[in-house]
Parts: structure tokens; C-alpha cells; sequence
């Protein structure tokens, strides 16, 4: 299986988990294994070094135990809002450190029978698990008030509504079945000068997708799970690569560094709360001048980190 896929920021990510060798780290996207196995070889069995990698796409965890062969690494088939749920049939208590690289892979862009790019004709998918609701379901099935919600808040779309009306008008001729013909739709639905000047159809697929893999929940259910699953020092490191999924992973991190929150008026602290974690990148970290002259993916990516300074009860 062809499974090409270029790690974003890599070496970034690797110097923000300060890997020890006889740590426990976990990549909660395996992906084509690109951070992994980064990672995996930086680990001392001997000592105790050990690598979860978790995926919810089964290509991707054929292809991640492929290339971990040899690496004292666990390859599992889940999604990472389960990590608590994985790492604990694991007997593993606590993670010295966790990577989430969100949102979908090279491989399921480029592989046209996925159906998540607008560019190639394949039938209407997006499934990153291939379980359960396609972007079919949701682009025949979803009423309008639906459908432009959707495309409005998760595409960031000021035309949603316009899209949403000119999908059930479509639809009702027949269904639209493939990813070039909701592409077709969607250009019909936007002036041409947006037409002209970029894709109008990125962000409604975005939106789709995201519907279909409930992608924010999840990520909003991981990063709880996955702060409560690191031991003291451990760290988080998250790249997202659109500004929904940032702004969760950012208001997140910031409500995990907050401690006392009484009213500014009380003369001493009654709520007992205490920071748990410190942001290790004030600021988001980009990718570098050399790398966004390579890999195209990486233009809108932020890495994210924190560590965990309190280690709670879990």
C-alpha cells in the first residue's frame, strides 16, 4: 500500500516532547508513521522505552505497524479521544508525552477513492474511519437549516447559505453521489468572482468532513483525556491546521494553565484551584521558511505545547 505522507514540522515536534529514552510516548495520528517512528527510534527498550500509535483509519494502521516493525512500538486501531480507554487496556498508568496531528492525512487527500478532495472524481466519502455516516449521507439526508449551519461554522463560509439551497435543489433531481458533482454544485453557488480568484469548494468540503468524522468533538474530548493521561513533566504537543481546531486546542491549554479563579474582590483564594500545566510555546509555532518551500500542507499548521506540572488524580 502506497502511503505517502510528509510529517509537519517534524523536528519541531520532536524537540517539543523532549523524548527520554525510557519513556512512554504516544501519537494519538499515526498516520503514515512520519512522527512515529521519529520518535520510536529515539526510545530504549531495554529501559523501558515504549511507543503507542493510535489511528482510526485502518489503511493507516496497516501501514504505521509496517513501518514500526522492529521499534518498541504498539500500533492500535482507535481514535484519540479513546487514548484513556487505550492506554489503560495497555496497563499503562501515565505518558510521558502525546503528539495529535489533526485534521486528514496526505494519503487521504491523495487517495482519490477516500472522496475527500474536490479535485478528483470519486464517490462522496470522507470517512476517516470508513465506519459509519459518509459525506453522502450527510450531503442528501441533511436538511437546509442543517446543511448551512454546518458549512457556515465549520467552513467558515459566508456563502453557506447559498450552497446549502443550491445542494437540496440539486438533490432533489437526484442524488449527489460523487465528489466532482458536489464540487460542480458548489461552484454554481458563489459569484464568479470568487471563482476566479481560489477554489470555492475547500471550505465546504472542510465542513463536510468534519461533520462526517465529528472531528471537533473528538478533539475536545482528546485534549482532557490526553492531559489527564501524561505524569508530571509529561507534554502535549498539537498541530492544527485550521482555526477552529486551533482556538479549541489554544482555549484549552489556557484554562489548563489557569489556577486560582475567585472573584478579583476576595482578599484570599477559596476555589483551590491550581494551575496543572504550562504553555511551553507562548506563541503558536509555524513552520519554517525551508520547509513551507517543500511541503505545501504546512502553510496553515500551528504547533501547540504544554506541560503537565501537577499530575491530578485520575
Amino acid at each position: 500500500m502506497e502511503f505517502n505522507h510528509v510529517s509537519v514540522m517534524l523536528g519541531e515536534c520532536i524537540e517539543g516532547l523532549a523524548i527520554k529514552p525510557d519513556g512512554i510516548y504516544c501519537d494519538g495520528t499515526a498516520g503514515g508513521a512520519g512522527h512515529s517512528c521519529e520518535i520510536a527510534k529515539r526510545l530504549d527498550a531495554e529501559k523501558g522505552g515504549r511507543l503507542i500509535a493510535i489511528d482510526r483509519d485502518p489503511d493507516a494502521v496497516k501501514v504505521a505497524s509496517e513501518r514500526l516493525k522492529g521499534y518498541p512500538a504498539t500500533v492500535v486501531k482507535g481514535n484519540y479521544s479513546q487514548i484513556d480507554e487505550i492506554l489503560g487496556d495497555l496497563g499503562i498508568d501515565g505518558v510521558d508525552g502525546i503528539l495529535l496531528d489533526l485534521g486528514v492525512s496526505s494519503f487521504q487527500l491523495d487517495n482519490a477513492e477516500r472522496g475527500f478532495s474536490y479535485h478528483t472524481d470519486a464517490a462522496l466519502d470522507m470517512r476517516m474511519s470508513r465506519e459509519g455516516m459518509s459525506a453522502r449521507d450527510v450531503v442528501n439526508s441533511y436538511s437546509y437549516e442543517q446543511l448551512s449551519k454546518i458549512i457556515f461554522e465549520y467552513g467558515e463560509e459566508k456563502f453557506a447559505r447559498s450552497i446549502a439551497s443550491g445542494i437540496v435543489k440539486a438533490r432533489e433531481q437526484k442524488p449527489i453521489e460523487t465528489t466532482l458533482e458536489l464540487a460542480e454544485v458548489i461552484k454554481n453557488c458563489v459569484p464568479q468572482k470568487v471563482r476566479r480568484d481560489k477554489n470555492p469548494c475547500k471550505k465546504t468540503f472542510q465542513a463536510i468532513r468534519i461533520e462526517v468524522n465529528s472531528e471537533l468533538e473528538h478533539l475536545s474530548l482528546a485534549l482532557d483525556k490526553a492531559f489527564d493521561c501524561l505524569n508530571t513533566g509529561g507534554r502535549l504537543c498539537v498541530i492544527s491546521f485550521h482555526s477552529l481546531e486551533d482556538r479549541l486546542v489554544k482555549q484549552r491549554f489556557k484554562s489548563f494553565c489557569t489556577g486560582c479563579t475567585c472573584p478579583p474582590d476576595f482578599p484570599v483564594c477559596v476555589c483551590g484551584k491550581k494551575p496543572r500545566g504550562k504553555m511551553i510555546t507562548r506563541k503558536p509555532v509555524e513552520a519554517s521558511a525551508e520547509e513551507l518551500a517543500v511541503n505545501n500542507r504546512s502553510h496553515s499548521a500551528k504547533l501547540r505545547i504544554i506541560e503537565k506540572i501537577e499530575n491530578t488524580e485520575r
